[in-house]
């Protein structure tokens, strides 16, 4: 009997364990991770592990538990192998960086996405919706996830950079897309080998972020020397000083660089992508696009564009883009790394365990939401808002890293839906299958062709 107890004491409490070798779970990964993670959430414990790639993985399906990870442990753990694999690509700025580093450049940028300062972006978010527009002639086709994307990199090319970067828009485009679509290859068991060898592949992607280098660091350069005050993010973030250094310390051309090209890349991809699973879903629900064109129609009398301070009143269009980023959420998953030994409800989470959090799970938990697979925006109502315990919806991450531009996020995706739905209806070919493509954010497989149909 003593002996027993002294086992029992040595043994660790860990979750069940998923039964399958790691490189079956690691191909499911690979091939089809939304429908892996979907025969995950149907397990009954909270926590559940497996191994994939080497790596010993615990996925956490509750809210209470992913608040613990995020926000009341969040300083015992740092970012996952995503995050680490993409610090070699992107650089060392707010997404990717660590420790006290991270906390020094968010008391820098802090400031700079003060609501009352993103609030200043309103009309530049109208006039790009409205300039994409004034190309568009009606029963043409065109891929939406391009033309979204259009939009949105004009958005943060002005509101991030005070230039629209028209003369090179087709470069900067490029570029992007380049190294959103090559960074899934890195996240490979190998990934980090494969960007030393010199394949056709790895320099695209090294041209790629050399043509962002040389434009980011031009603009960087002339804005120091022109020492003007501007109101575009560029311009705070040159100005900022840390308020904890003795000497008022800001950022160097190699920190600046690094954040605004995380921001131009993370601000851009997210926001396009929403805005793209928005409208795919107004197009198969013609009862619910005809109650936001009611708004809209109402609100923006005689054709205007919406302002900022028609976003109060913008009520049902906010619960489409709740709704549309509940079922598809821009950022699907969300991993984290334990940095010690730690306990995550009663279970041990030993040190470098990748623990895996996913809004694509938890947004369709049954438990939170009735019918969790059906677009239904009127469900986000303020009763049922107050009762969603916090981390069941959780598309903007949450807690030490949670995203800094949330607020700006959320009105660019009002107010352009708004601008849009006003003048134009969406049809997605009822033929094109849309499938999701679950990489660094949640794309189309074969992007998003619709007719523009122009509303009279």
């Amino acid at each position: 009997m003593q002996l027993k107890n002294v086992l029992n004491r040595g043994r660790r409490n860990l979750p069940p364990k998923v039964k399958g070798p790691g490189a079956g779970v690691f191909l499911r990964l690979r091939g089809d991770p939304l429908a892996y993670l979907e025969t995950l959430r149907h397990k009954r414990c909270d926590v559940v592990s497996f191994r994939a790639a080497g790596e010993r993985i615990y996925l956490v399906k509750s809210p209470e538990l992913i608040h613990e990870v995020l926000v009341t442990k969040g300083r015992q753990f740092s970012k996952g192998r995503s995050l680490e694999r993409a610090r070699q690509v992107f650089g060392n700025g707010l997404l990717t960086s660590e420790g006290n580093f991270y906390l020094r450049q968010r008391r820098l940028m802090q400031p700079a996405f003060h609501p009352q300062r993103i609030n200043s972006f309103a009309e530049t978010m109208t006039q790009h919706a409205n300039r994409l527009m004034a190309e568009w002639r009606d029963g043409e086709s065109r891929d939406l996830y391009a033309e979204m994307a259009r939009l949105t990199l004009g958005v943060v090319s002005q509101t991030l950079l005070g230039t629209d970067v028209d003369a090179e828009a087709a470069k900067v485009r490029k570029a992007v897309s380049t190294l959103m679509g090559i960074f899934p290859l890195l996240m490979l068991p190998l990934g980090q080998f494969l960007q030393r060898l010199p394949l056709p592949v790895m320099r695209r992607l090294r041209r790629a972020r050399a043509e962002l280098d040389e434009i980011l660091y031009r603009l960087i350069n002339a804005r120091r020397k022109e020492g003007t005050a501007r109101s575009d993010l560029l311009s705070m973030l040159l100005a900022a000083q840390d308020p904890e250094s003795a000497t008022g310390e800001g950022m160097t051309d190699e920190q600046l660089h690094d954040e605004v090209l995380i921001i131009f890349l993370a601000g851009h991809d997210t926001t396009n992508v929403a805005l793209c699973w928005t409208w795919y879903l107004l197009s198969q629900h013609p009862e619910i696009e005809a109650r936001l064109h009611a708004e809209v129609d109402h609100i923006l009398a005689n054709e205007r564009s919406p302002v900022r301070a028609d976003l109060a009143e913008l009520d049902y269009t906010r619960k489409v883009v709740t709704e549309s980023m509940r079922l598809y959420p821009p950022v699907w998953n969300i991993t984290r790394r334990a940095n010690e030994s730690c306990e995550i409800g009663g279970y041990d989470v030993p040190r470098r365990t990748l623990v895996l959090l996913s809004q694509w799970i938890m947004h369709r938990d049954p438990h939170y939401f009735d019918a969790p697979t059906e677009f239904r925006p009127e469900r986000w109502t303020k009763e049922f808002q107050a009762r969603l315990p916090k981390f069941a919806y959780f598309p903007f991450g949450g807690g030490l890293r949670g995203c800094i531009g949330e607020t700006f996020a959320w009105m660019e995706l009002v107010l352009v839906v708004a601008a849009i739905a006003r003048r134009w209806r969406f049809e997605v070919a009822a033929k094109k299958k849309i499938v999701p493509n679950p990489l660094f954010t949640l794309r189309f497989k074969n992007g998003l062709p619709a007719s523009l149909v122009r509303r009279r």
